[in-house]
């Protein structure tokens, strides 16, 4: 009997997701702690909040963004530890040339995960393959785990590296993505948070194969001209490239919580986190701004911006959050719940380059 075809692929996208990075970051710098529950973030008695755990604590039904104090409420034999930034950094620039070792074409997204089109070396190697090496450095150079999704697209790449977490490793062949997502709970798919999940199951479309075959009629109705875009998406077909450089005008980050957050420290737990992340894009790319703006979502989906602008340009972990928590300080007030929060940085002395995020 004949060997099949080899799968052609034409374009190839590659998700890479680090595992737990900054709790498997601490477990590698202290062996003590490898096989333990491990909570990255502030003390309970301070009403911190966890930034990332190990999944160890995860079986416990911890995440990240959860309040310190319930963490060890589920888990009492929990060991926290105080993030260390410069340490995460440092390991994410050695993640980020292994990636840059396989294809030019990488876009972080974050100090722990980045999309990489690989469809040049696709064209001679199985991506398989490729995913198989990447992961062995990974291992092998940083004592560290990788999980990775393949596929034609972004979207689907990056719903496949976190189907077989931890240290998983999805191909999705061309010609597939639509198979492959179809049984997935509509939740799964990037863009759908929980209330456009709570829209969408009150039309019981309740998984990712419904919204494919979802009127687009409807679809527009409920979420605008992104509701279309969402039923391409479902249907695997997401054309977007991965884009390396562009010119900066602004550099920031955001989250949405799952809960909406009233807590005074606990929000500024949050707050450090995203000045984090800015901050190490702003370096990685030797980049300062004059302009600190804050981002915030009420409870009522009230979308409010404050700004501040300073004579010296702002780059630095330290003097970001310092701006920031000045603005955020302004905006506590009683009774107010926040569901989102932003932060960024803009108003650069000159036109630079960046990695896109």
């Amino acid at each position: 009997m004949s060997n099949p075809a080899p799968i052609e692929w034409t374009r190839c996208i590659l998700h890479a997701d680090m595992d737990a990075f900054y709790a498997a970051v601490e477990q590698r710098e202290d062996p003590s702690l490898q096989g333990k529950p491990v909570l990255v973030g502030g003390r309970p008695e301070g009403r911190g909040v966890v930034a990332a755990c190990s999944y160890e604590a995860r079986r416990f039904g911890i995440h990240s963004a959860m309040p310190m104090r319930t963490a060890v409420s589920r888990c009492p034999n929990a060991v926290i530890v105080h993030p260390r930034f410069d340490l995460y950094r440092r390991v994410s620039g050695e993640v980020m040339e292994i990636f840059t070792g396989a294809t030019h074409l990488v876009q972080p997204l974050s100090l722990d995960e980045a999309y990489l089109d690989v469809s040049e070396a696709a064209t001679d190697q199985d991506p398989k393959e490729i995913a198989v090496s990447i992961k062995a450095q990974v291992r092998q150079q940083l004592s560290l785990a990788v999980s990775v999704g393949v596929a034609t697209s972004k979207s689907v790449a990056k719903i496949a590296s976190d189907y077989d977490k931890p240290d998983g490793l999805v191909v999705v062949p061309p010609g597939t993505e639509r198979d492959f997502l179809a049984p997935m709970p509509v939740r799964r798919l990037p863009g759908i948070g929980p209330k456009a999940e709570e829209r969408l199951t009150e039309r019981s479309v309740n998984t990712i194969g419904d919204l494919a075959k979802s009127d687009p009629s409807i679809l527009h109705a409920l979420f605008g001209k992104r509701g279309p875009e969402l039923r391409l998406l479902a249907q695997g077909r997401d054309t977007r490239p991965v884009e390396v450089e562009r010119v900066a005008k602004s550099v920031s980050a955001e989250n949405t919580f799952s809960t909406d957050l009233n807590d005074p420290e606990a929000l500024t737990d949050e707050l450090r986190l995203l000045c984090q992340r800015v901050a190490s894009r702003l370096q990685r790319s030797d980049l300062s701004g004059r302009t600190v703006t804050l981002k915030l979502r009420l409870a009522d989906f009230t979308t409010l911006t404050r700004s501040s602008t300073s004579i010296v340009p702002i780059g630095e972990y330290d003097d970001l959050t310092t701006g920031a928590l000045e603005l955020l300080r302004h905006e506590i007030q009683p009774g107010r719940s926040f569901r989102l929060l932003g932060v960024g940085v803009s108003n650069f002395p000159e036109a630079r380059q960046l990695p896109l995020l």
